[in-house]
């Protein structure tokens, strides 16, 4: 079968990652087969290549949302057959510890993130890939394989972010940072359907534009400089419930000034760096919570593709790669100029 793969790290995607053919996986008997028909791009693919923040084993095949048919079964599966439309679910865990069983598979001390941290050679850019059963959700007929491999992972993330982690309700004001991001735009749509009212930040015209086509009631441009000002005079300065977090360090600490008291910060990234600083009077006097979020459960990623066969959420997809020049995904991404997810279709050199 044909892969993307690399064996060697670089800050030039275009230097390592090779259309190579290599064997089908042989499955073990919990797991299934997929035929790939959709893999989107996240940007833990580019951590991988570059061996940074984690070494990822080599050599290494990226990708870690993946929508397809089982084309064979192991002898212990139980609820898939083959000809099954899936889609896949990327938060590995062991399933037996007291994270696992309390259902929070995400705080799994044995956790890993399948197409990141998996390997050698065990991941979604590749005509045929192999997951257990647990790892494996069903598609209803409506649901395309492009949509489904688009929300998949930005969707359950976001859906963990709003309704698992901060628990949203209805009314309330929530500030979705980088709305035309993969996560940003899963954001808007998931806190919409709560019927909050929703600011979106963006970075140019066109994506604000975007934002608004999602959903967003306001929206302001993050690269200004006083664009918390901004946020905070769309909220008649009265702050906001919830903030969708997941740029980091440059916008960190206006982010949480811009809590209502008792508000919530939930972050699932720090794209633009790691160390950043709060006025720590925020946190103590205005009662603020502060939230880690990561990937989600089976049944959050389920919730999300449900909604999605009711289309009341769609994923923004910028464009489908062959799967010959897929490596122009990457550079697509480190950019971060495109609007919507990145796909490519290991079928279709």
């Amino acid at each position: 079968m044909k892969a993307a793969v690399f064996r060697e790290y670089n800050k030039d995607p275009t230097k390592v990652v090779k259309i190579e053919d290599i064997d089908v996986p042989k499955i073990k008997s919990n797991e299934v087969l997929i035929k790939v028909e959709s893999a989107a791009y996240n940007y833990n693919d580019l951590w991988a290549i570059w061996g940074d923040p984690v070494k990822t084993p080599l050599p290494h095949i990226s990708g870690s949302d993946v929508a397809g048919t089982v084309v064979e079964i192991g002898e212990d599966v139980r609820k898939l057959k083959v000809g099954d439309r899936v889609v896949s679910h990327s938060n590995m865990s062991c399933r037996i510890c007291e994270q696992c069983t309390a259902g929070r598979e995400y705080d799994c001390k044995e956790r890993t993130i399948w197409g990141f941290q998996t390997g050698p050679l065990w991941g979604g850019f590749a005509q045929y890939t192999h997951l257990p059963e647990v790892n494996v959700a069903k598609l209803p007929e409506n649901v395309s394989f492009e949509d489904a491999a688009a929300i998949s992972m930005v969707g359950m993330t976001a859906w963990h972010m709003l309704v698992g982690r901060a628990r949203i309700i209805p009314g309330q004001t929530v500030l979705i940072m980088g709305g035309t991001s993969g996560v940003g735009m899963a954001g808007i749509q998931i806190a919409k359907l709560y019927n909050c009212n929703v600011i979106a930040t963006a970075g140019n015209q066109q994506k604000m534009d975007k934002c608004l086509e999602l959903g967003a009631d306001n929206v302001v441009n993050h690269r200004e400089a006083d664009w918390y000002k901004k946020v905070r005079e769309t909220t008649k300065k009265e702050g906001v419930d919830v903030v969708f977090e997941h740029i980091g360090k440059n916008v960190f600490p206006q982010e949480v000034g811009l809590l209502k008291m008792g508000g919530t910060l939930v972050a699932t990234g720090a794209t633009t760096g790691y160390d950043s600083t709060i006025d720590l009077r925020f946190l103590f006097f205005k009662g603020t919570n502060l939230l880690g979020s990561t990937q989600g459960t089976k049944a959050e990623l389920e919730q999300v593709i449900y909604w999605t066969s009711k289309n009341k959420l769609k994923p923004l997809i910028s464009t489908t790669l062959p799967f010959s020049n897929m490596v122009e995904g990457h550079v697509m991404m480190a950019g971060a100029e495109q609007i919507g997810k990145i796909l490519t279709n290991p079928q279709k050199l």
